[in-house]
């Protein structure tokens, strides 16, 4: 098969479209033909040399495909050659093949071609399983998303709005600000402002009391102040650095809770691994989809021999939603 290679530690020219042996299934594993995958920040930092896979993971960037099952593992049930699906992968995305565990997979949602669906996964499992299990985001509590024009950002927004929360949202330029509000933003907020001025004249001063960031430490203190009482930060990016002080004091009075996930290294098995997330995601947002509440956001669509092209993109700024990477062109997206 054909995968991409990450050359060396670099820009996005390390990226080659090389021959690679073809995967096999393992116990519990199934091997999918891909279709189509998409580009995600921490495939930019993997080819930058800063995020490298888990142990055991595809070297191959790419941590979402969508496509069909070709081949399935000892012991794998519910799941038959050819059926149409899309996963959540720890690596291994950007080929024509990859193995995955067969509780991390997917079928395709209701009303989303199966090209689209490539894009889907990984925003899915890191949005629900951030919202709603870590930040436990309830009904008529209020959101704020950073970064609301990017892939997480603009699925983060209408997965909000269907759990019936007030959502503001952060971008950069007015563009971006109105694909937030056109997204159902309540609320769009320059991030180029003062956060808690901003988020205190959204809320009459109360404070949000959800804030999903990517940002880390350059926004830590802002985040802090713009919490309302009881107010759960939870951070998924460090964008803007993975150091600063806190003051511990600030947060004592206000009850406020911070917490911190990745997606891509944790475990399959268990009440936290990516099993449960997947099964949570499907049970809980696939129904969104379907009901067309929620729905792919997609900048371009990128052949995946030239994701060296999708990453400069992403690099230069200006993409609104996802830039999924074709690998089998079945329904003309690159003809347009």
């Amino acid at each position: 098969m054909y995968a991409i290679s990450i050359r060396e530690p670099g820009g996005p020219d390390v990226l080659e479209w090389v021959e690679h042996p073809d995967p096999e299934p393992g116990p519990g594993e199934v091997v999918i033909d891909v279709v189509a995958s998409a580009v995600n920040r921490a495939d930019v930092m993997q080819r930058q040399g800063n995020y490298p896979p888990p142990p055991g993971a595809s070297e191959v960037p790419g941590l979402e495909c969508s496509g069909r099952i070709a081949a399935l593992g000892a012991g794998v049930t519910g799941w038959s050659v050819g059926d149409e699906v899309c996963a959540l992968l720890a690596g291994g995305g950007y080929a024509e093949k990859v193995a995955v565990p067969a509780a991390q997979l997917l079928p395709v949602p209701d009303g989303v071609s199966l090209v689209d669906a490539g894009g889907l996964p990984e925003v899915a499992c890191t949005v629900w399983s951030n919202l709603a299990m870590t930040g436990h985001l309830r009904e008529g509590e209020t959101l704020l998303v950073h970064g609301g024009s990017g892939g997480i950002g603009t699925h983060a927004i209408q997965i909000g709005k269907a759990m019936g929360a007030r959502v503001l949202a952060t971008a950069g330029s007015p563009e971006r600000l109105q694909t937030c509000l056109d997204l159902g933003a309540d609320v769009a907020i320059d991030y180029h402002d003062d956060l808690p001025t901003e988020v205190g004249s959204a809320t009459d001063d109360r404070g949000v009391d959800v804030i999903l960031d990517n940002m880390g430490a350059s926004m830590l203190a802002a985040n802090l102040k713009a919490l309302a009482v009881g107010g759960r930060l939870v951070i998924i990016g460090l964008m803007g650095g993975a150091k600063t002080e806190i003051n511990l004091a600030s947060m004592l009075g206000r009850r406020l809770s911070i917490g911190a996930t990745t997606l891509r290294g944790r475990e399959v098995e268990g009440p936290d691994g990516k099993g449960a997330i997947v099964a949570a995601t499907r049970e809980d947002v696939w129904p969104l989809i379907g009901q067309g509440r929620v729905r792919p956001v997609i900048h371009q669509y990128v052949p995946v021999a030239e994701a060296s092209r999708a990453h400069a993109a992403l690099d230069e700024g200006g993409v609104v939603g996802k830039l999924v990477l074709v690998v089998r062109d079945e329904d003309g997206v690159l003809d347009g």
